[in-house]
């Protein structure tokens, strides 16, 4: 059963699209978007977990940005595909849509969003305390976030996200953290060994899964370009046993 709902926060309520198992609940799960909104993928991914037995809820963090399913529409096919002019024309129209995001505030205010999608998950009778996040490159970044903010989350499932913390902040994630990479995914495979290092120190349970030949968004199979099938699968399969073994 999927609906759009209001999730209470301290910043007003935020829209998210909810879905609940037609059978028993494992437990609850935070699904952050990729960075061009709630789009159609978002909400497909969000009932999948659904059937696997997880309430999910999947805000919408970026409507009030004016970044919208419309506004975004073909901008990752062209961002990842292989037409450079295409990519290079639609410069300036992704600095214009994603210069919003880049004020420190909006991200102190996307944290206290995601947090309150955890405290609604976390109230809810049927999930009773057992909460887990994962999310898709700026999702990931935000499911990093909450495993460092939160000390409550059972589990945090990070696709191709940055986690740009200090030793100090790392130190706090209690979750055991799961994070999936494709190795042409330039900038994060060349962050990932100080990553693996600063975890290791901070003495947090960290795995990362890398797949060669493929890239930023490998998940996403409404985009031609980025999507790898056999990773998606595996990740998909990894994920959901970490799953089970953490929050279900």
């Amino acid at each position: 059963m999927s609906s759009l709902q209001e999730i209470p926060s301290a910043d007003g309520h935020l829209s998210a699209y909810v879905v609940r198992p037609d059978g028993p609940v494992r437990g609850g799960l935070v699904l952050i978007h990729e960075v061009w909104g709630l789009v159609a993928h978002t909400r497909d991914v969000a009932e999948r977990f659904a059937r696997e037995g997880y309430v999910v809820v999947a805000p919408d963090l970026l409507a009030d940005q004016g970044i919208t399913e419309a506004s975004t529409e073909g901008l990752g096919e062209v961002l990842l595909g292989p037409d450079d002019e295409a990519r290079n024309q639609a410069q300036p129209r992704l600095r214009k849509i994603f210069a919003p995001l880049q004020d420190p505030e909006f991200g102190r205010l996307t944290t206290r969003r995601v947090q309150a999608c955890f405290e609604h998950l976390y109230a809810d009778a049927d999930v009773a305390g057992r909460v887990g996040i994962t999310g898709f490159c700026f999702g990931g970044t935000y499911s990093f976030s909450l495993a460092v903010h939160e000390p409550r989350l059972l589990a945090s499932v990070p696709f191709y996200g940055h986690a740009d913390f200090s030793p100090e902040e790392l130190a706090g994630i209690t979750a055991p953290v799961l994070a999936f990479y494709g190795q042409d995914d330039d900038g994060l495979i060349t962050e990932l060994p100080g990553l693996e290092t600063a975890m290791a120190e901070a003495g947090v349970d960290f795995t990362a899964k890398v797949y060669p030949g493929a890239g930023h968004a490998f998940f996403n199979d409404s985009n031609r370009f980025a999507y790898r099938p056999e990773a998606a699968d595996d990740a998909w399969s990894r994920t959901l046993e970490f799953l089970a073994r953490h929050v279900a």
